[in-house]
């Protein structure tokens, strides 16, 4: 009996304090709206400048405000439509909630067990507007009610209005007028069929969606909002189809619109952080962006004809971070494909991955004198057996992890990786900054060393720029640093010394002779850092080269993964590289790269086959170890005026025509493999002719001074009778003759003549 009575009191106090609630409401709709609340000052635009002050973009229009207030009567019918058509079709038979929407919304989400429909109505939304609240249960209460409150005070033209006047469309676009100005250089009324479509579908996903972020959705969303038109009857079949061919963009331009792929991404940054207005002065360099814009679109032109559509290209600062320059494809305004941002695009990059891998080596005990085997090898994996092979398609024996990683020979690297294990090669690869790389070791497997997963350049970049920094990742940064700002705190992936060996010997070009040959785009007049990437089938191509100062980046290939007929990394995205780190020099002084002397390293004079200190009978060469890496014991592989090798090369030797070179008591000289038998030039050769590149700056017109032979390190240059101490020359009109002087004694020359 109790228990009745104590529900029976608890149903009268729920129903008084439901009545009141409803009460309390009532009154608070029939409550005037706030003054003000609906005014349509103008809000203050978003001005992106470059690190000088340069005006990159804006999104205000033309009054100096980054939006104008249209009325309804002004805006284009097919625009009204659009909206009502994606947004509330039942908008005009609804007092503010559309039930039917709500119920519908909740079962969707019930589904798919995530929110993806918030059933919110224009009036709705427009509470949202006026009023934020949080995306809760509290707030969807809060902006119920003021829904009412809006339906309550004023007709639905002027809440229609208020919708399209303040709705953002993404790039810091506030309303359909500054929207239609920005996307197609029209107003709101004047737009066509297509256009209106687009700007109401984007309207569900502004900050992703929208045509300068990503043609490819922004055209799903205008076909999605299309089919709606369609199907309410707003449009006829025959028009939704032609509508859905139209550009997504227009080229034309009321105001400044420069670094379109960086611009768009700093946008969607400030958007993504909750900032919008204001002038933001970021770290790019516009004059040398302009520059490096014209030398992706030559690159583009000049490989055409071997099926390459597109290029990249991306500039760090390595101190600071800072991106000095950004070009996502040639041209912003092509098509659909345009838009397309090849800087933070993840695709496979080939052998411009292994560096890292090195790193991980060195500090993991192995040397630049490590001898990594480059044999035929099957390596059983979990998903079946593996057999790698080189670019060239050879077997190269025996190699130094210095020729190896400067050559970019492929089986080297993969027996590291099975040594040092997947696991620990992709955790290195994570702690370098490409969380591109989000599937498990077994995913990517072995492959992993030869480039398997997909990273974007930035990514790329900035790993590189981190090698420069010693071994250290810290983020790169899209503002320009204001004086004595400290740098942001990073994380160690890899030690300063291994770090400063893979640096050396990315910039050894003598290193890089066997795998690429003697002249090579990645040759530079300072020290550059520099290695090449080609993905499986000729579909990407990439280069980076890191300086003192700077990291360039670059892609080439196309954007449907379309394969290039024969363009390797060194003949496709090698010339860009070449031009572009020429052209950020200009800008920007290279600078020197950290040596391994700086990391306490020291040289010893070793073998060149077989990494051990050099006897007498030993091709010799010098090498740098980190403290106490050098080898304890001297050349075993030579004696007695012979060459034996390690058994596990007898079957390559014998294969390759290496008669008698092998190991187990099948014997040859010495000569067999060691270095040339007489120390001679190699660059330049006796009678070559050069001529100077029209307009090129006489600091970067320079050649390569190399000898080969034995004796060949430690060489002194004479140029016209006078000691050059530098490895490159700077060519000089007329005709010189060098020599060249080895540390035995021996003497080699040739007459260059000019042109």
């Amino acid at each position: 009996m109790m228990a009745r009575r104590a529900l029976s009191v608890s149903v009268r106090v729920l129903g008084a304090m439901t009545l009141l609630g409803g009460l309390w409401l009532a009154v608070w709709i029939l409550q005037p709206l706030p003054h003000g609340l609906l005014d349509s000052s103008p809000a203050p635009g978003l001005l992106l400048q470059d690190r000088r002050g340069g005006e990159l973009r804006t999104t205000r229009s033309n009054d100096g405000s980054r939006r104008r207030w249209v009325s309804l009567t002004e805006m284009d019918p097919d625009l009204i439509a659009a909206f009502l058509a994606t947004e509330d079709r039942r908008f005009y038979r609804h007092h503010g909630v559309d039930l039917r929407a709500a119920v519908r919304a909740l079962a969707t989400n019930q589904r798919a067990g995530r929110v993806v429909s918030g059933g919110s109505t224009i009036t709705m939304q427009v509470a949202r507007m006026l009023r934020p609240a949080a995306r809760d249960w509290g707030g969807k209460l809060r902006q119920v009610t003021w829904a009412l409150r809006l339906e309550r005070h004023l007709d639905k033209h002027a809440i229609l209005e208020q919708y399209l006047n303040r709705v953002p469309l993404g790039q810091g676009a506030i309303g359909v007028e500054a929207a239609a100005a920005l996307y197609f250089a029209a107003s709101a009324g004047d737009l066509s069929a297509g256009q209106a479509a687009l700007l109401a579908g984007v309207a569900r996903a502004p900050s992703s969606d929208n045509p300068l972020v990503s043609g490819s959705r922004a055209s799903r969303r205008r076909s999605q909002a299309l089919g709606r038109l369609a199907a309410l009857g707003f449009v006829s079949p025959a028009t939704a189809a032609r509508a859905a061919d139209e550009p997504v963009l227009a080229r034309e331009r009321s105001s400044p619109f420069l670094a379109p792929h960086f611009t768009t991404r700093v946008i969607a940054w400030i958007e993504g952080a909750g900032g919008s207005a204001g002038t933001w002065r970021t770290s790019l360099d516009f004059g040398l962006q302009a520059e490096l814009e014209r030398e992706v679109r030559h690159t583009v032109e000049m490989l055409n004809a071997r099926g390459v559509r597109h290029g990249a290209v991306v500039v760090l600062d390595n101190p600071t971070g800072e991106i000095l320059a950004w070009i996502g494809s040639p041209d912003f305004w092509a098509d659909t494909a345009g838009q397309v941002d090849m800087v933070v695009s993840p695709r496979q990059p080939g052998s411009a991955l292994k560096p890292f891998l090195y790193a991980l080596a060195f500090d993991r005990g192995r040397t630049a004198a490590s001898i990594l085997p480059d044999i035929a090898r099957v390596y059983q994996t979990a998903t079946g057996p593996y057999s790698p092979r080189n670019y060239d398609r050879r077997f190269h024996g025996p190699v130094r992890a210095r020729e190896a990683l400067a050559s970019s020979y492929n089986l080297p690297a993969v027996e590291l990786a099975s040594l040092l294990g997947a696991g620990s090669v992709l955790q290195v690869l994570r702690g370098a900054g490409f969380t591109s790389l989000g599937r498990s070791a077994e995913f990517y497997g072995l492959g992993l060393a030869l480039g398997n997963g997909d990273v974007t350049l930035l990514e790329l970049a900035n790993g590189y720029r981190s090698l420069v920094n010693g071994g250290e990742w810290r983020p790169y940064r899209w503002r320009a640093s204001a004086p004595g700002e400290p740098v942001e705190p990073g994380r160690r992936f890899a030690s300063a010394g291994s770090a400063a060996l893979v640096l050396d010997i990315l910039a050894d070009p003598l290193a890089r002779i066997p795998g690429f040959g003697l002249e090579t785009p990645l040759d530079f007049p300072f020290p550059v850092a520099a290695k090449t990437g080609t993905s499986r089938h000729f579909t990407d191509n990439w280069a980076v080269g890191a300086t003192g100062r700077f990291t360039v980046a670059v892609w080439v290939g196309n954007f449907s993964g379309r394969p290039m007929e024969g363009v390797s990394g060194v003949s496709g995205a090698g010339p860009l590289l070449h031009r572009s780190v020429l052209a950020t020099a200009r800008h920007y002084p290279p600078g020197t790269l950290p040596t391994p002397e700086l990391a306490r390293a020291a040289p010893t004079t070793i073998c060149r086959l077989s990494g051990l200190r050099a006897t007498a009978a030993c091709p010799r060469t010098a090498e740098w170890f980190l403290p106490g890496s050098a080898p304890e014991h001297s050349c075993h592989w030579h004696r007695d005026g012979k060459t034996v090798l390690p058994v596990e090369y007898a079957e390559w030797a014998q294969q390759n025509g290496q008669e008698g070179l092998t190991s187990g008591g099948l014997r040859r000289d010495a000569t067999a493999r060691a270095a040339p038998d007489r120390f001679h030039l190699v660059s330049p050769k006796d009678g070559d002719v050069y001529r100077m590149p029209p307009g090129a700056d006489g600091r970067y017109v320079t050649l390569a001074l190399r000898a080969a032979g034995p004796r060949a390190e430690g060489v002194r240059w004479f140029v016209d009778g006078e000691i050059y101490r530098e490895g490159r020359w700077r060519l000089r009109q007329g005709v010189h003759r060098i020599r060249g002087v080895s540390t035995g004694g021996e003497v080699a020359e040739a007459t260059v003549r000019v042109e």
